[in-house]
């Protein structure tokens, strides 16, 4: 392609910019394997049948430099913690900044609390994401408003290890929708609101995830009150409404 087509594709978002190319070492095969061995053995997992009960989910956030990885914004931090059931794991919870050396705006610093300091001195990405993998391993994802989650995993994912973002990431909508009156709620802080979960510390990934954790573990509460099962069951009735 010649450099003014190039360029036009990159004016348009058709090229997408390896955001993470100087914070990366030389990719590592193994690494690489073992992801795509993990992911594999994933899809082969039948979560929908499982009952909520019985069910483990990985809750988790993350905090970027904007809302386009397209256009070169960037994950700052990713925060986890895991559900079994209606109750949060007593599991270590999962969180680290990710390593950079470009500053950030004013606007990212007051919002999310993180430093350029901290993000020196912060892992390299693919060290936390590998780590993340593990920490998923085979479970499903659930975030708040999981569409942001999604397209900067995949984007990160595929810059980093050239590998497919294939976890099954529910937003928390699937079950939001079901109860009332919170299929009207949109923001985390009107969904904590609703269940009078704390949110000091908001937009920091890993209180973020817990926060969302709270209210997870209460909604699946509501749904089974319901008669929802499991995630099948949420799936076929949502299915029918449309």
């Amino acid at each position: 392609m010649n450099p003014m087509g190039q360029w036009f594709k990159q004016l348009s978002g058709m090229v997408s910019s390896n955001n993470y190319a100087g914070q990366m070492s030389e990719r590592d095969p193994a690494k690489i394997a073992y992801l795509r061995r993990l992911q594999k053995s994933m899809k082969q997992q039948d979560h929908l049948h499982i009952p909520f009960s019985d069910l483990t989910v990985v809750v988790f956030d993350i905090e970027t430099t904007g809302f386009y990885p397209q256009k070169g914004d960037r994950i700052l931090s990713i925060g986890a913690t895991k559900v079994n059931g209606n109750k949060i794991s007593e599991e270590e919870p999962f969180y680290s900044l990710i390593n950079t050396t470009e500053p950030l705006s004013e606007t990212v610093r007051d919002i999310t609390g993180i430093t350029s300091k901290e993000l020196i001195d912060a892992p390299p990405v693919e060290e936390v994401l590998m780590d993340f993998f593990k920490y998923i391993n085979q479970h499903t994802l659930v975030a708040h408003h999981a569409s942001h989650e999604k397209q900067f995993m995949q984007h990160a994912s595929w810059s980093v290890f050239k590998t497919r973002f294939d976890y099954r990431i529910l937003d928390t909508s699937f079950l939001t929708k079901l109860i009332e009156p919170m299929s009207h709620l949109i923001t985390l802080e009107e969904c904590c609101d609703y269940y009078e979960i704390d949110t000091t510390n908001r937009h920091h990934a890993l209180h973020d995830a817990t926060m969302t954790a709270e209210m997870w573990c209460q909604c699946v509460d509501k749904i089974e009150e319901l008669g929802f099962t499991c995630l099948k069951d949420v799936y076929a009735h949502l299915a029918s409404l449309r």
